[in-house]
């Protein structure tokens, strides 16, 4: 998983829209990114409208709030448009970027192993590089903690 101080990789995915977005395009602006398993799922579903609840509060601090997930573009649109979410679905079908970040690896169920998205959320400042991690979220509340977080930074 990446850590503090890692520059992020660069990256290029398509939106909830299909609209292709580069990591590049948010170049001296602070970030949010955060990974989560499925599109409306009751974990992810409460995470999306935890950032949901507390988005003016990004967006008065001129943060740039992400999520990314496995899942199609489609299905971000379908997700972003239930429950009114007001920021940017990422899809990365292929998982590069969930990689790349380290947010893919070992899950454990109900006693079985198998490997999937870990659900994990890293703040970034205006040069790219990462100033907070948290390697394993409860999605309650979530954006509440993240917030606190860049109180400290901003």
């Amino acid at each position: 998983m990446l850590q503090i101080g890692d520059t992020i990789p660069f990256f290029e995915l398509p939106d909830q829209q299909g609209k292709l977005v580069k990591s590049s395009g948010f170049a001296g602006k602070p970030l949010v990114i955060y990974f989560y398993p499925r599109d409306d799922t009751p974990g992810c579903t409460k995470e999306a409208c935890s950032f949901r609840d507390a988005f003016k509060e990004f967006y008065n601090r001129g943060v740039t709030l992400i999520g990314i997930s496995a899942d199609t573009p489609q299905s971000h649109g379908k997700f972003a448009s239930k429950y009114n979410l007001p920021f940017i679905l990422l899809s990365d079908t292929e998982k590069s970027v969930i990689k790349a970040f380290g947010a893919w690896g070992e899950k454990k169920m109900y006693g079985k192993s198998y490997e999937g998205i870990i659900r994990s959320t890293f703040v970034i400042n205006s040069q790219g590089k990462i100033v907070k991690v948290f390697p394993k979220v409860k999605p309650e509340d979530h954006a509440k903690e993240v917030l606190a977080v860049l109180a400290t930074i901003s």
